[in-house]
Protein backbone atom coordinates (compact mmCIF):
# COMPACT_ATOMS: atom_id res chain seq x y z
CA UNK A 1 0.00 0.00 0.00
CA UNK A 2 2.83 2.43 -0.55
CA UNK A 3 3.23 5.15 -3.32
CA UNK A 4 6.37 5.30 -5.44
CA UNK A 5 6.82 8.52 -7.62
CA UNK A 6 10.03 8.12 -9.98
CA UNK A 7 11.31 10.04 -12.88
CA UNK A 8 13.38 9.16 -16.58
CA UNK A 9 17.08 11.19 -15.89
CA UNK A 10 20.06 10.44 -18.47
CA UNK A 11 20.88 7.95 -15.29
CA UNK A 12 17.99 5.89 -15.82
CA UNK A 13 15.08 6.05 -12.90
CA UNK A 14 15.48 8.42 -9.98
CA UNK A 15 13.36 8.00 -7.09
CA UNK A 16 11.16 11.44 -6.26
CA UNK A 17 11.92 11.55 -2.39
CA UNK A 18 9.60 14.94 -1.76
CA UNK A 19 7.02 13.80 -4.17
CA UNK A 20 4.48 17.08 -2.68
CA UNK A 21 7.24 19.25 -3.79
CA UNK A 22 6.72 18.36 -7.43
CA UNK A 23 3.37 18.02 -6.83
CA UNK A 24 2.26 21.36 -5.88
CA UNK A 25 5.25 23.16 -7.43
CA UNK A 26 3.52 24.74 -10.81
CA UNK A 27 1.14 26.51 -7.71
CA UNK A 28 2.37 30.24 -8.61
CA UNK A 29 -0.80 31.97 -8.12
CA UNK A 30 -3.71 31.77 -6.48
CA UNK A 31 -7.26 31.61 -8.83
CA UNK A 32 -10.38 31.13 -6.90
CA UNK A 33 -11.25 27.57 -7.09
CA UNK A 34 -7.68 26.20 -5.84
CA UNK A 35 -6.72 24.36 -2.68
CA UNK A 36 -4.08 22.50 -1.68
CA UNK A 37 -5.04 18.93 0.34
CA UNK A 38 -3.33 16.28 2.90
CA UNK A 39 -3.73 12.39 1.48
CA UNK A 40 -2.03 9.29 2.49
CA UNK A 41 -0.62 7.11 0.00
CA UNK A 42 0.26 3.81 2.28
CA UNK A 43 1.87 5.36 4.85
CA UNK A 44 3.36 8.85 3.37
CA UNK A 45 1.73 12.15 4.06
CA UNK A 46 1.45 13.98 0.26
CA UNK A 47 0.04 16.94 -0.58
CA UNK A 48 -1.85 17.96 -3.92
CA UNK A 49 -3.94 20.58 -5.33
CA UNK A 50 -7.59 20.20 -5.67
CA UNK A 51 -9.24 22.76 -8.49
CA UNK A 52 -13.00 23.40 -9.07
CA UNK A 53 -15.11 25.43 -11.38
CA UNK A 54 -18.63 26.15 -11.36
CA UNK A 55 -20.44 27.81 -13.95
CA UNK A 56 -23.99 28.59 -14.54
CA UNK A 57 -25.84 25.38 -16.49
CA UNK A 58 -27.21 26.22 -19.94
CA UNK A 59 -29.57 23.19 -19.85
CA UNK A 60 -31.53 23.17 -16.83
CA UNK A 61 -30.09 19.99 -15.41
CA UNK A 62 -26.58 20.76 -14.21
CA UNK A 63 -23.46 18.84 -14.95
CA UNK A 64 -20.79 17.02 -12.72
CA UNK A 65 -17.60 16.07 -13.53
CA UNK A 66 -15.06 14.54 -11.04
CA UNK A 67 -11.45 14.03 -12.06
CA UNK A 68 -9.55 12.04 -9.32
CA UNK A 69 -11.82 11.93 -6.67
CA UNK A 70 -14.93 9.20 -6.72
CA UNK A 71 -18.05 11.22 -8.45
CA UNK A 72 -20.51 9.53 -6.11
CA UNK A 73 -18.16 11.67 -3.11
CA UNK A 74 -18.94 14.73 -5.34
CA UNK A 75 -22.25 14.69 -5.49
CA UNK A 76 -22.65 14.09 -1.56
CA UNK A 77 -20.30 16.83 -0.97
CA UNK A 78 -22.26 18.97 -3.35
CA UNK A 79 -25.77 18.57 -1.67
CA UNK A 80 -24.30 18.67 2.11
CA UNK A 81 -23.00 22.25 0.35
CA UNK A 82 -26.41 23.18 -0.67
CA UNK A 83 -28.43 22.20 2.05
CA UNK A 84 -26.16 23.20 5.46
CA UNK A 85 -24.45 26.16 3.73
CA UNK A 86 -27.50 27.67 1.51
CA UNK A 87 -25.00 27.75 -1.83
CA UNK A 88 -27.97 27.34 -4.94
CA UNK A 89 -25.51 24.76 -6.79
CA UNK A 90 -28.84 23.40 -8.57
CA UNK A 91 -28.16 25.55 -10.94
CA UNK A 92 -24.29 25.53 -11.38
CA UNK A 93 -22.34 22.97 -13.82
CA UNK A 94 -19.47 21.58 -11.43
CA UNK A 95 -16.23 20.42 -12.68
CA UNK A 96 -13.36 19.22 -10.17
CA UNK A 97 -9.97 18.02 -10.96
CA UNK A 98 -7.40 16.51 -8.76
CA UNK A 99 -3.58 18.47 -10.24
CA UNK A 100 -1.13 16.02 -11.39
CA UNK A 101 -3.62 12.97 -12.12
CA UNK A 102 -3.61 11.67 -8.74
CA UNK A 103 -6.47 9.95 -7.75
CA UNK A 104 -7.58 10.12 -3.86
CA UNK A 105 -9.86 8.23 -2.46
CA UNK A 106 -9.86 8.78 1.12
CA UNK A 107 -12.06 10.65 2.68
CA UNK A 108 -9.61 13.11 4.37
CA UNK A 109 -9.84 15.01 0.80
CA UNK A 110 -13.33 16.14 1.71
CA UNK A 111 -13.06 19.24 3.07
CA UNK A 112 -10.54 20.71 0.47
CA UNK A 113 -13.30 19.72 -2.13
CA UNK A 114 -16.02 21.79 -0.32
CA UNK A 115 -14.04 24.53 -0.09
CA UNK A 116 -12.91 24.56 -3.37
CA UNK A 117 -16.09 24.47 -4.97
CA UNK A 118 -17.83 27.18 -2.53
CA UNK A 119 -14.39 29.50 -3.59
CA UNK A 120 -15.01 28.77 -7.36
CA UNK A 121 -18.83 30.00 -6.52
CA UNK A 122 -18.09 32.78 -4.65
CA UNK A 123 -15.24 34.02 -6.88
CA UNK A 124 -12.59 34.09 -3.70
CA UNK A 125 -9.63 33.16 -3.63
CA UNK A 126 -8.41 30.61 -0.98
CA UNK A 127 -4.80 32.23 0.66
CA UNK A 128 -2.23 30.16 -1.01
CA UNK A 129 -0.53 29.24 2.43
CA UNK A 130 -3.61 27.10 3.60
CA UNK A 131 -4.47 23.70 3.39
CA UNK A 132 -7.52 22.02 4.47
CA UNK A 133 -7.46 18.24 6.02
CA UNK A 134 -11.14 16.88 7.33
CA UNK A 135 -13.88 14.55 6.37
CA UNK A 136 -17.36 15.80 5.44
CA UNK A 137 -20.14 14.23 7.19
CA UNK A 138 -23.86 14.61 5.93
CA UNK A 139 -25.49 16.91 8.83
CA UNK A 140 -22.24 19.12 7.48
CA UNK A 141 -20.17 18.31 10.33
CA UNK A 142 -16.44 18.31 9.75
CA UNK A 143 -15.19 14.45 11.43
CA UNK A 144 -11.91 13.86 12.64
CA UNK A 145 -8.90 11.91 9.98
CA UNK A 146 -6.16 9.30 10.96
CA UNK A 147 -2.77 10.55 10.86
CA UNK A 148 -3.15 14.07 11.70
CA UNK A 149 0.23 14.29 13.08
CA UNK A 150 1.98 13.21 10.07
CA UNK A 151 -0.05 15.21 7.55
CA UNK A 152 0.75 18.67 9.64
CA UNK A 153 4.03 17.58 10.01
CA UNK A 154 3.82 17.35 6.11
CA UNK A 155 2.35 20.85 5.49
CA UNK A 156 5.02 22.47 8.20
CA UNK A 157 7.63 21.00 6.17
CA UNK A 158 6.58 22.56 2.92
CA UNK A 159 6.44 25.60 3.80
CA UNK A 160 2.70 26.36 4.55
CA UNK A 161 1.71 29.05 7.56
CA UNK A 162 -2.41 27.47 8.13
CA UNK A 163 -3.58 23.92 8.11
CA UNK A 164 -7.49 24.06 8.35
CA UNK A 165 -8.31 20.62 10.48
CA UNK A 166 -10.70 18.84 12.64
CA UNK A 167 -11.81 20.33 16.15
CA UNK A 168 -11.78 16.78 17.19
CA UNK A 169 -8.34 16.24 16.06
CA UNK A 170 -6.80 19.17 17.02
CA UNK A 171 -8.04 18.65 20.67
CA UNK A 172 -5.40 15.24 20.51
CA UNK A 173 -2.40 16.95 18.98
CA UNK A 174 0.80 15.52 20.51
CA UNK A 175 3.03 18.37 19.61
CA UNK A 176 3.72 21.83 18.64
CA UNK A 177 3.80 23.07 15.40
CA UNK A 178 4.49 26.71 14.33
CA UNK A 179 2.06 27.11 11.84
CA UNK A 180 -1.28 28.24 12.38
CA UNK A 181 -3.86 24.99 13.22
CA UNK A 182 -7.14 26.19 12.71
CA UNK A 183 -10.06 23.55 14.73
CA UNK A 184 -13.24 23.41 12.71
CA UNK A 185 -16.24 21.17 13.95
CA UNK A 186 -18.76 22.08 10.34
CA UNK A 187 -18.48 23.92 6.99
CA UNK A 188 -19.97 27.08 7.61
CA UNK A 189 -17.39 27.42 10.21
CA UNK A 190 -14.76 26.65 8.03
CA UNK A 191 -16.26 28.54 5.13
CA UNK A 192 -15.98 31.67 8.00
CA UNK A 193 -12.82 30.94 9.00
CA UNK A 194 -11.33 31.32 5.05
CA UNK A 195 -13.81 34.55 4.72
CA UNK A 196 -16.37 32.69 2.05
CA UNK A 197 -18.99 32.90 4.25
Amino acid sequence: NEIGMFEMQEKGMCEITNPSDILISERDDNPAGSCIVSSIEGTRPILVEIQALTSQTVFGYPKRTANGIDYNRLTMLLAVLEKKSSLPLGSQDVYLNVVSGIRLVEPAVDLGTVLVVASSFRNIAISKDTVAIGEVGLTGEIRAVNMIDKRIKEVEKMGFKTCIIPESNKKLLKEKYKIDIIGVRTINEALQKIGLK
